[in-house]
């Protein structure tokens, strides 16, 4: 049977390129890049050369990037380290309600630290209301953390307006770029961001390895101590091979990011037309106007989103029915509960996102057993046969 894989939001697979250019940093060059040897200079000039490359998928100085083991800690860094440094400036952080769970929960622990936190509502579409943003700056805000794009939806916040917003009343803006990095442009300059956070294994790189930008003059605290690495701000010995594949990553996504954004979205809005096009009782959840290529959320009435996650398993197609972070809870998405969806509409929901290897036979293919799925177990369903 063939292995079809859309669930690249979860994770996507390390491309040959980012293999064969971590490889070396796995065998002969294992330099710790920190000695002042041959061998750990030759470690600390990869570690170098990979933050100019990453920096410059960011449009950013190399110097404004630290490296770190993923997207969870950089977010953690970006708000604990912001919070704790300026807490005498004042002590309420904005973010939303539909953030990953790296962001929520940090938020919860700084409330715990005596930080105030609002929590934005969203559209129905999944987007930031900029007039209730505005609305909820007080004089002691010191940090706005909107993410770039939702990872379980894929739409994508009017990042460059909240942006305007925050500088005119200097409040720092951090953003979970996580899902958007590599696939739309991500020029923290015109977005008008503070930090950012990324994650390696998102774009092609291997797991275990991130970083956040940090623009030039932002003052933070670190929250891990030790050896002083990555400026005092991170630390721990590099991860060079890791970082290395981070790199190499960013470069791919750099050189073809435009045609394969292109490529996806077609064959995003070629899923989403032949599926809703046979099945009735069905939507996207998020806008089809801002989203990220390649990603689509579908919400279908009378059926289990898990039922559905199964049966395409069994034909050979990985999906997913939310975030991988939170695939094993029971509850109700808090993405889709927050678009205004009932629990039983969030519980008949279907991620589906498309990546590299997607063609568009497969993507008819996926669309036939999608239809169907919803048309058997509707038609075992007491509530799909009225």
């Amino acid at each position: 049977m063939k292995r079809i894989y859309m669930d690249h939001s979860a994770t996507t697979p390390v491309a040959p390129e980012v293999l064969q250019a971590m490889l070396p940093y796995l065998s002969d060059k294992f330099g710790n890049a920190s000695s002042l040897h041959s061998f750990g200079l030759e470690a600390k000039e990869a570690l170098e050369e990979s933050r100019e490359k990453v920096a410059k998928l960011l449009a950013a100085s190399s110097e404004e990037i630290i490296f770190t083991s993923g997207g969870t800690e950089s977010d953690n860094l970006a708000l604990k380290g912001i919070a704790r440094r300026n807490k005498d400036k004042g002590k309420h952080i904005i973010t939303t309600n539909v953030e990953h769970p790296a962001i929520l929960e940090t938020c919860r622990k700084l409330e715990k630290e005596g930080f105030a936190v609002t929590y934005l509502p969203v559209t129905s579409e999944g987007l930031v209301d900029l007039a209730v943003l505005e609305a909820a700056i007080r004089p002691d805000t010191i940090l706005i953390s909107v993410m770039h794009a939702n990872n379980e939806i894929g739409t994508i916040q009017p990042l460059e307006e909240i942006g305007r917003l925050a500088a005119e009343r200097d409040i720092y803006l951090h953003t979970d770029a996580v899902q958007s990095v590599g696939k739309i442009p991500t020029d923290v300059n015109a977005l008008g961001v503070d930090l950012l956070s990324l994650s390696a294994h998102k774009l092609y790189g291997p797991k275990g390895v991130g970083a956040l930008y940090i623009r030039r003059g932002t003052k933070l605290e670190s929250i891990v101590q030790g050896g002083g690495h990555e400026r005092g701000l991170r630390s721990g010995t590099e991860n060079v091979a890791g970082i290395v594949g981070l790199a190499k990553a960013a470069e791919l996504c750099c050189e073809g990011m435009a045609v394969e954004g292109q490529r996806l979205t077609k064959l995003r809005d070629q899923l989403a037309s032949l599926v809703l096009g046979k099945v009735k009782e069905a939507w996207i959840n998020g806008t089809m106007k801002g989203r990220l290529p390649g990603s689509l959320n579908f919400g279908f009435k009378y059926v289990e989103g898990e039922s559905l996650l199964l049966f395409l398993d069994s034909k050979g197609i990985a999906v997913s029915t939310g975030s991988a972070c939170s695939s094993h809870k029971l509850q109700p998405s808090h993405v889709l509960l927050s678009l205004g969806l009932q629990p039983e509409e969030c519980h008949g929901s279907l991620r589906i996102t498309m990546g590299r290897s997607n063609t568009t036979e497969e993507v008819d293919y996926v669309a036939e057993c999608i239809v169907e799925a919803v048309e058997r177990f509707r038609g075992i369903s007491a509530l799909g046969r009225k």
